[in-house]
């Protein structure tokens, strides 16, 4: 039977903030657990009520998700709840052991997150050799069966690897490539020069269409995260394989998707900021409780969301929502107004406009916070800022 919209179908659950990695992109600001993690007996209780709401498959995160001791014993008990099991990591410490314990516990799929060429992914990453520690989990894991993805970051350190990138986990064996534009959440916040502008836009979705048409070729599954769009002329082009209507239909947290924090917070999204979007906490209330009747999981639901600046009068409004609302709401601590939007980068570059952000307030430093911008619309041949020096990463800028 078919999924009705409001029928949880997956969840993404962060099972610790342990980190071995500290990433300078990183939403979480995964590094030190939390202090108040669930325990085993909660953890196996989570995946009790998700299995009795009907949820089809879970992916376990972190933080690191493999740094924390019954990472597997959890993977069994979805696997046994009936449910698809898979695995997003960073890769550093997925050793041989560690990928035939993910192969045990019944794990379906992993996701090895590879932003950009060596340079750029050591940089970002924080430690040199996290490259070849990524390459290196891609290779156990597939040496003990598991099929396996690739996630990268779109980013100014990234975007000019991409093309590369794509060769090289197709001749990794990787059956899917998920790309998502880098936001200002957690330690991106204070990294915002790496961030794409708004008018970059107009170059990086010809590329990506062109990515699509390679990843056809090489038997590799693009899959645009939900801040990649939207409806410019490569939209079709880019979702067609993986939504049924061929375009964004809005955010999607507390639909069909479910985000569990490791100390038990209850999200509609596992990226949206828990001080605004957490509608309760495991040893509060029941999961099933806090999806039906919270406001925080039902926003997308009752569209309570109120579109403004440039999103409240385009003609997609009604059907794009201002599509990721995690995207708005960390560039202005409100959701309803997406800048990361191609089809609006396009109108401006007719009237002969373009949108780029500043920095007006920056993130406090907690677990998935974020500053402020400010938007500018400016003439399209007006001096762009010095101040803003392009990242150098294989030794140019």
């Amino acid at each position: 039977m078919a999924a009705t919209p409001t029928e949880l179908r997956y969840t993404v659950w962060e099972i610790t903030l342990r980190c071995d990695l500290a990433c300078g992109h990183c939403g979480s600001r995964a590094g030190k657990a939390r202090s108040d993690e669930l325990d085993t007996a909660e953890a196996l209780d989570v995946v009790r009520q998700i299995a009795d709401m009907g949820c089809r498959e879970v992916t376990l995160i972190g933080g690191e998700a493999y740094l924390r001791e019954d990472w597997d014993q959890i993977a069994k008990a979805i696997r046994a709840a009936g449910m698809t099991c898979t695995m997003t990591t960073g890769g550093r410490g997925m050793t041989p052991e560690r990928a035939q314990r993910a192969k045990d516990a019944g794990i379906q799929s992993m996701s090895v997150s590879l932003d950009g060429l060596r340079a750029a992914h050591d940089r970002q990453r924080g430690v040199q050799g996290a490259f070849d520690a990524a390459l290196g989990a891609l290779r156990n894991l597939r040496a003990v069966g598991i099929p396996v993805s690739v996630n990268t970051q779109i980013n100014r350190l990234t975007v000019d690897d991409l093309e590369q990138v794509l060769e090289l986990i197709a001749d990794e064996g990787a059956h899917s490539w998920q790309i998502q534009f880098t936001v200002p959440m957690g330690r991106a916040a204070d990294q915002w020069e790496w961030l794409l502008q708004p008018y970059e836009l107009l170059d990086v979705f010809p590329r990506l269409a062109q990515l699509q048409a390679r990843c056809k070729e090489l038997g590799v599954r693009l899959w645009p995260g939900n801040n990649v769009g939207y409806f410019g002329p490569y939209e079709t082009t880019l979702r067609g394989s993986v939504t049924r209507r061929g375009h964004t239909v809005g955010c999607q947290a507390g639909r069909q998707t479910l985000g569990l924090e490791a100390d038990g917070a209850i999200k509609g999204c596992p990226s949206l900021p828990t001080a605004d979007f957490a509608g309760g906490h495991v040893r509060a209330r029941p999961i099933r409780e806090v999806w039906e009747e919270t406001a925080q999981l039902r926003f997308t639901r009752d569209q309570t969301i109120e579109l403004w600046g440039a999103c409240a009068s385009c003609y997609y409004a009604e059907t794009c929502r201002a599509g990721c609302t995690w995207t708005a709401h960390v560039f202005f601590g409100r959701a309803g107004n997406n800048p990361y939007c191609h089809h609006r980068a396009l109108e401006y570059q007719r009237q002969g406009l373009r949108e780029r952000f500043v920095q007006a307030a920056p993130a406090p430093g907690a677990p998935f916070d974020h500053g402020t911008f400010e938007l500018v619309l400016e003439p399209s041949d007006a001096p762009l800022p010095t101040a803003r020096p392009l990242p150098v990463v294989n030794g140019t800028r």
